[in-house]
């Protein structure tokens, strides 16, 4: 596969998650928390107690961009602070049972909107295949960037060469 298909297909999906993701933001609860301490709220959730500094790398933010977050998290009851009992140096924030409903309340009624609009507009078959998609992208956010670089270079230095190779023959 060439380094121009491969983009072309990047691109087409960063298309629709960009106008999916619009979509659901405009579907939040007006009262829902912000989305920076939304997002913190789900990284408790999903991995369990971290550090500000883990929090702040999960995030791709400065850890000096989270006080303001994390200070509003703990005021609100919505996370929680305890000493590390590996490093008592070290502070963990920790979801609360309040942050754990903020996030119901938020995402509610964002997953009932999509539920509808793929209800009444995908077959079954497409709903599934946006499922596994989900699944697919949620690993994607994962991925360290800087290790794909190689790949794709060398796919692009590849596909150069045969087709210098070709010109040449």
């Amino acid at each position: 596969m060439s380094t121009d298909e491969i983009t072309d297909r990047a691109s087409a999906l960063r298309r629709g998650v960009t106008r999916l993701g619009r979509r659901l933001r405009l579907e939040r609860p007006e009262q829902g928390e912000p989305l920076l301490q939304l997002s913190t709220l789900a990284l408790l959730h999903g991995r369990g107690p971290m550090t500000p500094g883990e929090l702040a790398a999960a995030q791709r933010v400065q850890p000096q961009s989270l006080t303001r977050t994390l200070t509003a998290l703990e005021t609100e009851g919505l996370a929680s602070r305890r000493t590390d009992p590996g490093d008592r140096r070290r502070s963990l924030l920790i979801i609360t049972d309040a942050g754990r409903r903020a996030i119901r309340h938020d995402v509610s009624q964002r997953d009932a909107w999509l539920a509808m609009a793929m209800a009444e507009l995908l077959t079954p078959a497409e709903q599934e295949l946006l499922r596994i998609a989900g699944q697919l992208m949620e690993r994607l956010a994962e991925a360290d960037v800087t290790a794909l670089h190689a790949p794709l270079a060398r796919t692009t230095a590849t596909t150069a060469a045969t087709a210098s190779e070709a010109n040449t023959q």
